[in-house]
Formats: structure tokens, C-alpha cells, sequence
């Protein structure tokens, strides 16, 4: 099979297109035939830091294919079942970026007759939007239809792929949802992700507008850039609301009031999808299967998230294109698939 592989740390140079075996699956695992696979900035940032505890990674967390074979002690009918992977190369060398890859059969999703592009944008950034929304204390820990009915949420960022998929799960969970975008270009995608509104930070007071939707505050902040907006998300949390945190845009470290916080009884969580306690885990890869089944979630242009393919052979392209903050989703088509 064809897989892209790197054997040392740095830039997207390092990412080889080799002929490697096959991989036989093992106890509990399922061997997946890959279609798409997605690149995340994880990807990109492992790449670029390691470890590299087998001595080679293929990367990619992401994707979607075909059960071709199945490992001791799995069903053998999941054969032909077409799935969605998620963390495939999370502390194990065999990721997405392939024509085969290996993963425990927990981590294959059936995907139904959903597009193997959707399935391939599920992984990180729609369980990382299902943490955010379910980790408050007064959040359900599930999401369906009707869950967050009484819920206003605000979104930092609303054209990313985090950001494009807590504003779907929210809605088709019945929230009020608030993005904040910082062009009129990047407003009609998150509107088209499903925003009820849309507040253009550079031209407009994001407190002041929220405040007009919400009087009372909003019950969560996904957010992108702590950094940045930890001073405007103070003043628009409601009692016992909580800022979600998934990742450090525009700086790393943050400075927080104190008694602004303490008397709503406000939370800021921190989320990081690989580590986040198993069972919310579990829980949000059910959700996010209910989503895409129902057709609650979508991907491409009218969907809020832009499509970006490469072939396995650009590799190299799709991680730079993601490392270079492009909008949209990127992904890599295996040579079987197209």
C-alpha cells in the first residue's frame, strides 16, 4: 500500500510517500480501507514536535473508509461497513494519511450512507465541539435534538472547523448560537453553519450586541483566543456559565479577574480532546454519529466549511495549507478513492 510516513521532526518536508505492508489487525481491531483522511493542526504540530516512540508515524487522526478485515474477538460481519475513524494515529503509528490503516473497533463509527468526506471531518473537531458544549455545570452531557433548547451559546471564531461544528451541534441541539467572525467573507460561512446571529468583531462591540440577544448573558463561550477575548467573555457569562477553551490563538497564557468570576459562579475549562474523561468521550462520539445519521451536521461551502482536497501524494500541501491557517476543511483522497 501507499502511506505517507515520517521518520524525523520538522517541516512538512519530512513526510514521505513510501510502499508499506499492509497492516494485519490485531485483537479488537479492524483494518479500514482509508477514502478520505483529514488533517487537523494536531497533525501539523506533532509532526513538527514528536515523539516518535516506534521510530516512524503515518499522521492523520481522521477519516473515513471501508472495514476490510477484522482482528480476534471482532464481529466479522463489520466487514464492508463504511466507518469514521477518530485519533487513529493518537499514541499509535498507524494514522489515516494511508490506503489502510489499523485502529481498535471502538474507534470505527458506522457512517452509514453519509459521504466519506463528512465522515473524514467528524474526528477532532466535532468531539472537541461536543466537549465544549457539554462541560459546563449546568450543560447536559448529552446532545440531541431539543438539548440546549434554553441555551445561548457563543461562539469565538465561528469560521473554523471547531467553531463551524459547535455551531452545527448546537442548533441541531435547539441553542440560540452567537459566532463572532472578523470579515464579512468569514460571517456568511459561520451564517451558513447555522449562526442565529453573527457579530463581526472588527466592526462592531461583541459585548454590546451579545448583550442585546442575550440581556441576561450567555450560558457557554467556545472559545478559540483566550488571550484575546478573556477580558469580553467575563462580561458576558451568565450565573453558573463556563468558558470552553480549545486552543491558544493569539497567545498563550491569560489573565483573569477574579471576583468578576467568582460571583456568577463562572468556570473556564479547558479542553483538549485526547485526554478528556472517557465516558464524555464515549458519549460525544454516540452524539456526533446521532448527528451526522440525522443530518444535523454537514460539510462544503453551503455548510459553512469550505472543502479543500489533496491527493496522498500532496501531502506535504495539505499539511502546509493547514499549518497556513487556511478557512475550511482539509483533506487527503487516497489514490483508490480519488
Amino acid at each position: 500500500m501507499k502511506a505517507i510516513v515520517y521518520e524525523r521532526t520538522g517541516d512538512a518536508s519530512v513526510l514521505q510517500l513510501l510502499d508499506r505492508p499492509v497492516p494485519e489487525p490485531g485483537p479488537g481491531e479492524v483494518l479500514v480501507r482509508v477514502a478520505v483522511s483529514g488533517v487537523n493542526p494536531t497533525d501539523w504540530k506533532a509532526r513538527r514536535q514528536g515523539p516518535l516512540p516506534d521510530g516512524w508515524q503515518t499522521p492523520g487522526q481522521d477519516g473515513a473508509g471501508v472495514i476490510e478485515a477484522v482482528g480476534e474477538g471482532v464481529d466479522r460481519d463489520l466487514i464492508g461497513e463504511r466507518v469514521w475513524l477518530w485519533e487513529a494515529a493518537w499514541q499509535r503509528p498507524w494514522g489515516t494519511a494511508a490506503e489502510y490503516t489499523v485502529v481498535p473497533v471502538r474507534q470505527a463509527v458506522p457512517l452509514g450512507d453519509a459521504s466519506f468526506d463528512l465522515g473524514a471531518c467528524l474526528g477532532i473537531p466535532f468531539l472537541t465541539a461536543h466537549r465544549c458544549l457539554t462541560a459546563g455545570e449546568y450543560t447536559p452531557d448529552r446532545l440531541h435534538a431539543g438539548a440546549l433548547s434554553d441555551h445561548t451559546v457563543l461562539v469565538q471564531g465561528g469560521a473554523g472547523a471547531v467553531g463551524n461544528a459547535a455551531i452545527q451541534l448546537a442548533r441541531w441541539a435547539d441553542a440560540c448560537v452567537v459566532a463572532t467572525v472578523r470579515s464579512p467573507e468569514k460571517a456568511q460561512l459561520a451564517a451558513a453553519a447555522g449562526a442565529s446571529f453573527v457579530i463581526d468583531y472588527r466592526r462592531q462591540d461583541v459585548v454590546e450586541e451579545v448583550r442585546k440577544i442575550a440581556p441576561d448573558g450567555v450560558h457557554t463561550i467556545v472559545e478559540v483566543s483566550p488571550a484575546r477575548n478573556a477580558a469580553v467573555d467575563v462580561k458576558l457569562l451568565r450565573r453558573g456559565g463556563a468558558v470552553c477553551v480549545y486552543a491558544d490563538d493569539g497567545g498563550d497564557e491569560v489573565t483573569l479577574p477574579i471576583r468578576p468570576l467568582m460571583a456568577p459562579n463562572a468556570r473556564f475549562q479547558f479542553v483538549l480532546v485526547y485526554t478528556e474523561p472517557k465516558a464524555a468521550k464515549a458519549q460525544a462520539v454516540v452524539d456526533v454519529a446521532a448527528a451526522a445519521a440525522q443530518g444535523g451536521v454537514r460539510v462544503g461551502e453551503d455548510a459553512g466549511l469550505p472543502l479543500h482536497h489533496h491527493p496522498l501524494s500532496a501531502a506535504g500541501a495539505a499539511h502546509q495549507a493547514v499549518e497556513n491557517a487556511v478557512v475550511g476543511k482539509v483533506l487527503i483522497t487516497t489514490s483508490e478513492s480519488g
